[in-house]
């Protein structure tokens, strides 16, 4: 038994990459990118600094590992895992589902954490702007905007653009974040958050509602119900 135990511990330790990275991203919020020395991250991380260049070329490296791991990456991640695949004929559960993992996200301390630093860097590294825009922009927006053409296809929501359709929903969801993380001194309590998702899901999915008369109307003459418009 104690060395199932021993088994399990090992296998659910940090291994020293996403140490390196905790630790970065800790230091990059507290110092900047700027003032964080290699040195100093090889100290908190419990390695000599060499050994950070056995996992990461350089420091610009490191903070491309944060932008590719947080934030939009993993919520585009999160769109290529089973559970969502699985709802891709369930329109409301589906946008339930990423409305409530985001929520997960946004509480997360690492998750401000990351938005701190990606706020002030973004515009100073070579590469992270462009590399931040892509996992947002281009990755999570595409994968989005395929499970709303799907539903489209399917005849479960009526729109005449799943583009953006997801553009839409994304943009209640920030707004919500905005009002309840961002803005407010502190933030808001869990239950009230889920209150205004709840009720921006509500709006949302009646505004896409499958034989929805207003979208019909918007349609292009000829497209026939349930049939998405290219990109």
């Amino acid at each position: 038994m104690a060395v199932h135990t021993s088994s399990a511990a090992a296998a659910a330790a940090p291994t020293t990459r996403e140490r390196i990275l905790s630790e970065a991203l800790n230091l990059f919020a507290q110092s900047g990118y700027g003032g964080a020395s290699m040195r100093e991250l090889a100290r908190r991380v419990g390695i000599r600094e060499s050994s950070l260049y056995n996992h990461f070329a350089g420091k610009a490296a490191i903070l491309e590992a944060i932008v590719a791991e947080h934030g939009p990456a993993s919520s585009a991640s999160r769109l290529e895992e089973p559970r969502y695949k699985q709802l891709a004929r369930q329109p409301a559960a589906f946008c339930r589902q990423f409305a409530l993992d985001l929520v997960e996200q946004w509480s997360d301390p690492r998750e401000h954490q990351f938005q701190k630093v990606i706020t002030a860097e973004r515009n100073r590294v070579p590469g992270i702007r462009a590399k931040f825009a892509d996992h947002f922009y281009t990755r999570e927006q595409s994968l989005m905007t395929d499970y709303f053409r799907g539903f489209a296809l399917a005849g479960l929501v009526s729109t005449p653009d799943p583009r953006e359709t997801a553009r839409l929903f994304a943009a209640g969801l920030i707004y919500i974040r905005l009002e309840h993380y961002v803005m407010g001194a502190t933030p808001s309590s869990r239950p009230n958050v889920i209150e205004a998702i709840d009720r921006y899901l509500a709006f949302f999915l009646s505004l896409i509602a499958a034989g929805n008369d207003d979208n019909k109307k918007r349609k292009p003459k000829g497209e026939t119900r349930g049939k998405a418009a290219p990109d």
